[in-house]
């Protein structure tokens, strides 16, 4: 009779860390940023579309790793809230260039601080020295797994 193998620590599996990590620096972004009613999507979709104005969806949907329908629902949330714009491309109607109100740009300008004391306090278990190392790794298994991702992030 073939005996059953050791359970398995779900501590020791990369994949349940990382879900954790991710369940994680979700709160901690929720509780830092919590007076300015965004969520972290919300938050790179303004920010992408603040550094590259014009953007259209599928684009903006790509440089952050989502999906095109999951981002035309974010866009609406941002755009009902009169953060985002969305205006018809003159070369292709059926294409929509994204930008900034200008609620949209004191937004992003506004929840900086708050944002980056978030990503500290995701950083802050790891000793200084280990944080650098800690983000380029991370950063080497995003990129070496890309292709796997439902959405790959095309940057």
């Amino acid at each position: 009779m073939k005996r059953a193998s050791a359970p398995i620590d779900l501590d020791e599996l990369p994949g349940h860390c990382i879900r954790r990590l991710h369940q994680i620096a979700v709160a901690i972004f929720l509780q830092e940023t919590e007076a300015h009613g965004l969520t972290p999507v919300q938050f790179a979709a303004l920010s992408k579309v603040g550094l590259t104005p014009g953007v259209d969806q599928r684009t903006l949907a790509g440089s952050i790793g989502l999906d095109t329908s999951t981002i035309a629902g974010v866009i609406d949330r941002l755009e009902a809230r009169g953060l985002m714009q969305r205006n018809a491309s003159p070369d292709d109607r059926r294409v929509r260039l994204l930008s900034l109100s200008t609620e949209g740009q004191k937004l992003l300008q506004a929840i900086e601080p708050d944002m980056l004391k978030a990503q500290q306090r995701i950083l802050k278990p790891l000793p200084a020295a280990e944080r650098d190392a800690f983000m380029r790794m991370l950063r080497k298994l995003v990129q070496a797994n890309n292709e796997m991702s439902r959405a790959p992030s095309e940057v």
